[in-house]
């Protein structure tokens, strides 16, 4: 076992993260002092000591992550950012949960380097640390499937390190991921659990009782436990401990690993360690002035030694340097050896397609939007090896299999159903909807491969929070959610979406795609392949759709989809009303059409599969399409009618859904809650006349 070198600086540096800490939080009067103060060996440990990472590139491709789930504790990975050189200067620190700093109440990626994901919803972080630690198994198997030797042998092979706390252990999203990491033996993720059992209402025995650590060993993983209590008769920092734990989880290849540390929340103020005020609240002046006399600091706020930050940031620099030197030589030998990889890598971190991209062509006819969705996956596959997912139990109806290819799974996993490997591209996610979204964020995070999941739209509501932080981060997710509206049928309203497209259309940088046939959806998924700052969910039917001739010229051509909406088929002359479709409705728009032309109406139908993409168009298209002098309009959509009237207008009409759905026959349905031709053409004659 390596012996862990932790001099009088070292400790001397801990102790300047924990007043960091304790100044920072007094300072703007509010936030997560207690974790922070305690937990400051270990996040100087992890950065200092154990994780590979370059000081002048947040970016590098062999860095190890780190994850902080308990994102509330922001200040203990900001005080490692300050005190290793990773871009924060002490006046970021002093600027803490201030309006434009660099370190914000929680942490938020793409706003301060080196932080992987956002965090700060509990337990959100271990689902991203689990997708972090599939995709590094997946990008070996992608760019150096021939790497010989254990992991770290490819230059592709980190570690993936998370710290949780108690809150994050109650989660329900920390229980899926976890144990979807167990099944899938993620060797490369290790998870340090702060057990301090205080939460904001105190102490946790009074919510909180099981045995974390034998539920992560029911899980599959390798634990181990490091008491810093001694059973609660003396408390005692064992940094060596812990250092063993890792360089023991870092062995196990078979598991992920959990190290189950007790501690004493805000360990060692004098008065009020081990207190719930200190996880949510600032200290206190009394209570900062007496620790700094206990470690030996001026009691002036963030007056710390200039040579402890000199020694910090060199010796950081130093092994980044030295990391970073072995990997680039192994990095070369690599691109040397894999001329086709090293293109293909090239192309993923450009963030490109490729320039031959081929997509399917569907002639007239009638197809479900699933199932045109696992067609183009299936023709995406071989163009596209990076791209990969699958469904939370659901790859049948979902139709996110690619044809063929290999389930990503442990061999001892794989069945005659499922065949694949380690290595695969198939997902499977289980019936663990919240966690999917973490995990394919966090796939995504780490940037050289693009990852799908999905569920029925109605099941979307389970993993809203992952799908919000993939908005709220640009995080280039795709959420494929299938059985769309009552279409869904027989299985009745608790499976039918009805409020939902407003729901996902009402969260900010989120595109809600929702195409109308099929040669749609295969510019669907192209434009959102495209886009690589945004997530996107792909909103597909049940039922078969009309695939309406774009070769006669009578209907546009699909690429319209690209601006969000377009004019699908033009009115005999000068519109008089315009009905605008998604999805499946676009046919009932058609319909309502060739009934108003028929009594003489000039009638445009206007496909809108995404709103978002329409609103960023510029003033001229959006009136082009949508002509200010045509008040008479139409929107025909099965859900709700909210957010519709910023399109249709004080005239407009809505023909919606604004109820529950009920169990029978789909096309019965839409008869009985009145989405049909027949109340489109009312709709437009009372719109008409208004």
């Amino acid at each position: 076992m390596s012996e862990l070198t932790w001099t009088d600086q070292d400790k001397r540096a801990v102790d300047t993260a924990r007043i960091l800490a304790a100044d920072a939080v007094q300072k703007v009067g509010n936030g997560h002092p207690g974790t922070a103060i305690s937990l400051a060996p270990i996040a100087y440990l992890l950065y200092q000591k154990v994780m590979n990472t370059d000081p002048a590139d947040d970016k590098w491709i062999g860095r190890d992550r780190f994850v902080l789930s308990a994102g509330h504790a922001s200040i203990l990975q900001y005080s490692q950012l300050f005190l290793g050189g990773l871009g924060l200067e002490l006046s970021d620190i002093a600027s803490l949960r201030t309006y434009g700093s660099l370190t914000p109440g929680h942490p938020e990626y793409g706003h301060t380097k080196f932080i992987e994901c956002t965090t700060g919803p509990l337990g959100a972080g271990i689902s991203n640390a689990v997708g972090m630690a599939m995709a590094a198994r997946r990008e070996r198997g992608l760019y150096d499937p021939e790497a010989a030797g254990p992991y770290g042998a490819s230059p592709f092979d980190h570690f993936v390190y998370a710290v949780a706390g108690d809150g994050c252990m109650q989660e329900g999203v920390q229980s899926e991921a976890s144990s979807l990491a167990g099944t899938q033996e993620l060797g490369n993720l290790i998870v340090i659990y702060d057990d301090n059992r205080i939460t904001i209402e105190g102490d946790t025995k009074i919510a909180f009782g099981e045995d974390v650590s034998k539920r992560y060993e029911a899980y599959g993983w390798h634990v181990q436990h490091v008491d810093w209590t001694n059973g609660g008769t003396e408390y005692a920092e064992d940094v060596q401990a812990v250092y063993d734990a890792i360089l023991e989880a870092q062995k196990v290849t078979d598991k992920p690993s959990l190290i189950h540390l007790s501690t004493i929340i805000g360990w060692p103020l004098p008065t009020l360690q081990g207190k719930e005020k200190i996880h949510g609240s600032a200290i206190g002046a009394d209570e900062i002035g007496r620790v700094k006399e206990l470690l030996g600091f001026t009691d002036e706020p963030f007056a710390i030694e200039d040579d402890i930050v000199a020694y910090t940031r060199g010796s950081l620099a130093e092994r980044g340097k030295a990391a970073r030197a072995a990997w680039d030589e192994a990095f070369a030998a690599w691109s040397s050896a894999n001329p086709e990889g090293k293109t293909l890598l090239d192309r993923v971190l450009a963030g490109k397609l490729p320039d031959d991209l081929t997509l399917p062509v569907y002639e007239a006819g009638s197809k479900a939007t699933r199932a045109a969705s696992g067609e183009v996956l299936t023709a995406l596959a071989p163009q596209l090896p990076e791209l990969w997912g699958g469904s939370a139990d659901l790859a049948g109806s979902n139709n996110t299999t690619m044809k063929g290819e290999p389930s990503f799974l442990p061999a001892d996993r794989t069945t005659d159903e499922w065949p694949g490997g380690p290595y695969g591209r198939t997902l499977h996610f289980g019936v663990r909807e919240h966690a999917m979204g973490g995990i394919v964020n966090g796939i995504n995070l780490s940037g050289l491969t693009r990852a799908y999941g999905g569920t029925f739209f109605v099941f979307a509501d389970y993993m809203r929070p992952p799908v919000r932080l993939a908005s709220l981060s640009h995080v280039p997710s795709i959420f494929v959610w299938t059985h769309d509206s009552i279409g869904v049928g027989e299985d009745g309203p608790t499976h039918q979406p009805v409020e939902h497209l407003a729901a996902y259309r009402a969260i900010p940088g989120l595109a809600i795609v929702r195409p109308s046939d099929a040669n749609e959806v295969a510019v669907a998924w192209r434009e959102i392949l495209t886009q690589t700052d945004a997530p996107a969910g792909l909103i597909l039917t049940r039922q078969n759709t009309r695939i309406v001739d774009r070769t006669s010229g009578e209907f546009a051509s699909a690429e319209g989809l690209v601006k969000g909406a377009y004019v699908l088929k033009e009115a005999s002359s000068a519109p008089k009303v315009i009905l605008i479709g998604t999805g499946s409705e676009v046919e009932v728009a058609l319909a309502a059409q060739a009934a108003l032309e028929a009594e003489g109406v000039p009638t445009r139908v206007v496909s809108m599969p995404c709103q978002e993409w329409f609103d960023e168009q510029d003033d001229v298209y959006r009136n082009e399409v949508l002509p200010p002098e045509v008040s008479a309009r139409v929107s025909v959509e099965a859900g709700i009618s909210l957010g519709w009237a910023k399109y249709v207008g004080d005239k407009g009409r809505s023909v919606s859904l604004d109820h529950y759905g009920a169990s029978g026959k789909g096309t019965l349905l839409f008869t009985e809650f009145g989405i049909t031709s027949d109340a489109v053409v009312a709709a437009a004659k009372e719109s008409l006349n208004a």
